[in-house]
C-alpha cells in the first residue's frame, strides 16, 4: 500500500506542475536561447551584402530601326542609274534599252502619248464603227463637270475609273470612244450668277435686263470653263 501511494503522489505532483506550467525534466541553461538567436541576427548582418546587377539601358525612340536600316544600306548593292534616252516627238519608244531596276516616270511615260495620238488610237472611226457589231463597241460619256465651279477630288475619281475602263478596251480591240464635255447647267449657273450679282453689287437680274445678265452669265461660263479645261 505504501508503494502505490508513494506512486500515486509522484503521479498527482507531475499533473500539478502541467497544469501550473513548471517543467518536470531537468532545467534547461538559462540564457542559452537568446544568445542563439542573436547568434542568428549577428550571422546574417555579417554576410557580404549582394552586388547590385546594372540596368539595362534602352535607346531612344527609333534608334532600332534606324540601325537596321543603316545595316540594310550597308548590304545592299549599289543601284546602276540607266541613262534616259530621249524619243522623238510622235516615234514609238525603243523598247530594247534596258530598264531601270527602280520606277521612274520619266523613262516609263514619257512619249507614248505623243505617239498613240499620231497612231490616231484616240480617233473614233465611223466606217469602221458602221461594220462593227455591238459587243465590239465600247462608247462611253464623260459625266458632264457642271459650269458652276471649279473640279475637285470626285471628277478626278470618276475620270481616273472611267479613263481605264476605256483603256482596257481598246487593248482587248473593241473599238471605243470616250467623249468629254461640259455642262452649261444653265438654271444652276442662272442662280448662282443671280446670288453673286445681288452679293456684290445688290442688283437683280430684272435691274440689268436681259442682255446684260446674259453678259454676266456667258462671263462666268467662260471663267469656269477655262479652269476646266486647263
Amino acid at each position: 500500500r505504501a508503494m502505490v501511494a508513494l506512486q500515486l503522489d509522484e503521479l498527482l505532483s507531475a499533473l500539478e506542475c502541467r497544469r501550473a506550467g513548471k517543467s518536470t525534466g531537468p532545467s534547461a541553461p538559462s540564457g542559452a536561447a537568446p544568445a542563439d538567436a542573436a547568434d542568428g541576427k549577428k550571422d546574417k548582418k555579417e554576410k557580404e551584402a549582394k552586388p547590385v546587377k546594372d540596368k539595362p539601358t534602352w535607346g531612344a525612340p527609333g534608334e532600332g530601326k534606324a540601325k537596321k536600316d543603316a545595316a540594310a544600306k550597308a548590304k545592299a548593292k549599289p543601284v546602276e542609274e540607266v541613262p534616259f534616252v530621249e524619243t522623238p516627238e510622235g516615234q514609238k519608244k525603243d523598247l530594247s534599252l534596258p530598264i531601270a531596276a527602280t520606277y521612274n516616270p520619266r523613262h516609263v511615260e514619257s512619249a507614248w502619248s505623243a505617239w498613240w495620238e499620231k497612231q490616231k488610237y484616240f480617233t473614233p472611226d465611223s466606217k469602221t464603227s458602221k461594220g462593227t457589231c455591238e459587243s465590239k463597241k465600247f462608247i462611253m460619256v464623260i459625266p458632264p463637270p457642271n459650269v458652276t465651279g471649279s473640279l475637285h477630288i470626285g471628277h478626278t475619281l470618276t475620270c481616273a475609273i472611267e479613263d481605264s475602263l476605256t483603256r482596257w478596251h481598246r487593248m482587248c480591240g473593241d473599238l471605243t470612244l470616250w467623249l468629254p464635255g461640259l455642262d452649261h447647267a444653265g438654271i444652276a449657273t442662272q442662280s448662282v450668277v443671280e446670288k453673286l450679282l445681288y452679293k456684290n453689287e445688290k442688283l437683280t437680274r430684272h435691274d440689268l435686263g436681259r442682255e446684260k445678265f446674259l453678259e454676266r452669265v456667258w462671263a462666268w461660263k467662260d471663267k469656269n470653263t477655262s479652269h476646266i479645261k486647263h
